[in-house]
């Protein structure tokens, strides 16, 4: 008999069915009709697989007033995303052993959702990176608080081709970069000055690097990507473009492209062309974002990430497995994580969605430090009930404050 037993519309194998899911020690244990269970509640509207985002900048430790573990999580459960992986371009970056252990004392006490952590490849650590880290960040180019890595020695590239774990690549080629350098006042500038054919060089050479399972990250615009690399986009690259958003608070790396190809882009995740959903959730405070020019580069995303695309999902221009495979039943398989999916043995996390309730995105009630977000204005549905390992985080809309976020190790 199982500790807990949810009751709901549960989507399952493909469609919805009215069903009662037993849970022990926030792992599924049984799927049926009338399961047995100690306790029993009751889940409204329609049941889904919570989401998992793995690309996120919470900027914890070293730029805690821009976000931290406890903001940053706590936008996630708002958001339907019970689990995150956080990037390693902090201050400093994560780039052996003591920084990642540093890095995982600072935030642990802070997570309300469950999480993992990368390292940063910088060319020759590969000797002391933490065996924890669920994969490698390589920049190929300059962005926020990173530097390129620069011509890998053969040791480095037998490295990179024998580790087992994902490598993911910020494809944006730093020569190429230094030659289209201006002075930019709009998101049109930043896009001629990071130009399609800096990603499609770099795109190029994280190929050649030949790892096993490599992931282009945040994909700007439409190119051919080999078969045997994966592919991230993100909601700002398939829904802004450089002509929709003028100000900072549309400035990232890499840009905002023009209509055309961010039509194509979105074109191609509609078609299911792009296995990985993720926000790259990057902020910035308000004065990191004044005047364009020296304006940081980023957009948060983490907390509107799945419900942007519930949206989509309601007008039917998006199909709902293209979404959750995408969103969370792909990369939680990607990484070896046990969910994504309403199954046994897998766990319960689940998200509540009424997709009667579509609302527009209010950045003064979003939850991130500093919530103001081009999407503002944007039509959205969120989860009005978010459960996580079996607990209910988010309950009528409304945080439970009990902190149930978990570590997730990668090395075990």
């Amino acid at each position: 008999m199982a500790d807990t037993v949810f009751s709901g519309r549960f989507y399952y194998h493909g469609k919805f069915e009215d069903l009662a899911v037993g849970v022990t020690d926030g792992v599924i244990t049984e799927i049926g009709k009338d399961t047995k269970g100690d306790v029993k509640i009751v889940l409204p509207h329609a049941v889904l697989p919570a989401g998992t985002d793995i690309h996120v900048h919470f900027r914890d430790p070293g730029e805690t007033q821009k976000e931290d573990f406890r903001s940053g999580s706590t936008s996630a459960l708002f958001g339907g995303t019970t689990t995150v992986i956080d990037m390693p371009n902090n201050i400093p970056p994560v780039t052996d052993y003591e920084r990642f252990e540093n890095k995982l004392d600072s935030v642990t006490s802070r997570a309300y959702c469950d999480f993992g952590l990368y390292s940063l490849f910088n060319g020759s650590n590969q000797d002391v990176l933490d065996k924890r880290s669920f994969g490698l960040k390589i920049y190929l180019g300059g962005s926020t608080n990173a530097l390129p890595v620069g011509e890998l020695n053969e040791h480095a590239r037998v490295f990179l081709k024998e580790y087992g774990k994902p490598v993911i690549f910020h494809a944006e080629d730093g020569k190429c970069l230094d030659r289209h350098s201006m002075v930019e006042t709009s998101c049109r500038d930043h896009n001629l000055s990071r130009p399609v054919e800096c990603e499609r060089t770099a795109v190029s050479d994280a190929v050649s690097f030949g790892v096993k399972r490599g992931i282009i990250a945040h994909l700007s615009a439409p190119m051919e990507v080999e078969a045997g690399y994966d592919v991230e986009v993100t909601p700002h690259h398939l829904l802004l473009n450089d002509s929709k958003v003028e100000n900072s608070w549309g400035k990232v790396n890499p840009p905002l492209r023009d209509s055309r190809s961010q039509e194509e882009l979105l074109g191609n995740y509609i078609a299911g062309k792009y296995r990985i959903l993720s926000s790259d959730h990057a902020p910035h405070t308000e004065e990191d974002k004044s005047g364009f020019a020296h304006a940081a580069s980023g957009i948060i995303g983490v907390e509107t990430r799945v419900p942007l695309f519930l949206a989509l999902v309601r007008r039917k221009i998006v199909g709902l497995d293209t979404l959750l495979s995408s969103s969370s039943t792909f990369p939680n398989a990607l990484f070896g994580i046990r969910k994504g999916l309403i199954e046994k043995g897998y766990s319960a996390d689940f998200m509540c969605v009424d997709f009667s309730n579509e609302i527009r995105i209010n950045q003064d009630r979003l939850h991130s430090r500093t919530p103001v977000t081009p999407f503002h204005g944007f039509g959205a549905v969120f989860p009005s009930h978010v459960v996580i390992g079996g607990n209910i985080a988010i309950d009528g809309y409304e945080l439970i404050e009990e902190r149930f976020g978990k570590f997730i190790n990668a090395g075990d």
